[in-house]
């Protein structure tokens, strides 16, 4: 029986923030997303708006609370991940595509080898060109051949023959390895 998945929910909580009792606690890691959610988009909406009342203030609270509960929930996909990295992970997918690992990363992967950028965004094409226009589209998808693909050489024939030694090339090896002067 183990127990690791019962220590990887576990998770330190702040029971107490400013003097105030939080009771259970909260999750300390939700804590920092939501301080974090809060400050960039209420500096993004600062400018716009400007200071917060009465009438803006569901547009300083909804969108990063939302953000906040709904990214730090538990992935479905991946026991160790909150939803928030998945997020993140599939935008980097998207905008930067996904480097191949080549020998246990020991080959840098050639930029032709990388998946591009029109098979990625395959699925968006169609509403992508409906709402851009063609023209933008086939810009931002690029064409699929765009990269210059390495030449590769001519097929190796490969040709295989197993010696096989018997016992008296064995002892016969054994005995060119030892030392002259020495008796066993």
């Amino acid at each position: 029986m183990t127990y690791t998945g019962y220590f990887s929910r576990l998770e330190p909580r702040q029971h107490e923030l400013l003097g105030v009792d939080l009771g259970k606690g909260v999750v300390r890691r939700t804590l920092l997303l939501g301080v974090v959610a809060f400050v960039v988009w209420d500096l993004l909406v600062f400018p716009l708006v400007g200071f917060p009342s009465i009438r803006w203030l569901t547009l300083y609270i909804l969108p990063p609370s939302l953000f906040t509960v709904m990214g730090a929930k538990p992935s479905k996909t991946c026991d160790r991940r909150t939803v928030l990295a998945g997020w993140v992970i599939g935008a980097h997918y998207q905008l930067h595509g996904h480097r191949p690992v080549i020998c246990g990363g020991r080959v840098l992967a050639h930029r032709s080898e990388w998946i591009p950028r029109a098979a990625r965004w395959s699925r968006l094409a169609p509403a992508l060109a409906r709402n851009l226009g063609e023209a933008t589209t086939a810009r931002l998808l690029g064409t699929a051949g765009a990269e210059s693909v390495p030449g590769a050489g001519p097929a190796v024939e490969l040709a295989h023959t197993v010696p096989l030694y018997g016992p008296d090339h064995i002892v016969k090896a054994a005995g060119r390895g030892r030392r002259k002067g020495r008796s066993t």
